[in-house]
């Protein structure tokens, strides 16, 4: 699915974010990218969505190497991106209006378009039904999160990549979408990658967690973690050990 090869990425007069390195992705997998402020996490995500583009080496998805936003891949940012003077079955809908013009290359009239049966389930699917003519300043923080995930599942991606979408939510509204985001991920086989910035929803929603240090990274950290999304995970001894191991390689290569 996803191929880093050699990556090599830096900012101008800035210390090199990454240096030879190498990370490979298998297509349906759900990884969560943790590690301190200003390692390289969102630059990374950004580097998988085509938004920004390696120095040297390269990413590749799907064996086709990335030079611009690829239409398949879903974004979702930490402020949802949604336009506030558009209704929330408008904000889901944009996204589909743009593929169904453009094409799903991007480039050409499309041979077959989405139909909007597909967005209005989603709708539904997400519970916004109720909210579908609310502008977004009428939501709560939950309701426009799950705005953002139907404009993105309408376009049907094979990859979700999401910047630390649920930390300005509540704790209860955070983990109802954590748990959905898991569930819709494996019904859909979408490849999901997270950026995070707490050790606890990295053990929460990565079957593997990649850790980065301080800059430069040149070699990708990687901890297996099998029984995220299983019930009682979050509660588990295992759940706490891995939180504490986590902790402790971020506070090990800190020191």
């Amino acid at each position: 699915m996803i191929n880093i090869q050699s990556l090599e990425f830096e900012y101008t007069h800035h210390t090199p974010l990454f240096q030879n390195f190498n990370w490979k992705i298998s297509r349906g997998e759900t990884w969560a990218i943790l590690g301190p402020s200003g390692c390289g996490k969102t630059t990374l995500l950004y580097l998988l969505a085509g938004l920004k583009f390696p120095s040297s080496g390269e990413v590749t998805i799907n064996d086709e190497q990335i030079t611009r936003p690829r239409p398949h891949s879903g974004l979702i940012l930490q402020d949802y991106g949604l336009l506030p003077w558009s209704t929330v079955r408008e904000n889901v809908e944009l996204g589909v209006k743009v593929r169904n013009f453009y094409g799903p290359d991007g480039k050409h009239t499309p041979d077959n378009f989405i139909p909007k049966d597909n967005i209005e389930s989603w709708i539904q699917r997400l519970g916004l039904s109720e909210v579908a003519d609310k502008f977004p300043a009428q939501l709560s923080g939950g309701q426009r999160q799950r705005t953002a995930i139907a404009r993105t599942l309408a376009l049907e991606p094979d990859l979700l990549l999401m910047d630390e979408p649920f930390s300005s939510l509540d704790a209860i509204t955070r983990e109802d979408l954590q748990n959905l985001t898991l569930s819709l991920c494996e019904e859909q086989n979408i490849t999901l990658v997270i950026v995070t910035h707490a050790i606890e929803e990295a053990a929460v929603l990565g079957k593997k967690i990649l850790l980065l240090d301080a800059p430069p990274n040149q070699t990708a950290r990687i901890f297996e973690n099998p029984n995220t999304g299983k019930n009682g995970y979050r509660n588990s001894p295992e759940f706490h050990a891995m939180c504490e191991r986590l902790w402790s390689e971020m506070h090990r290569s800190a020191s």
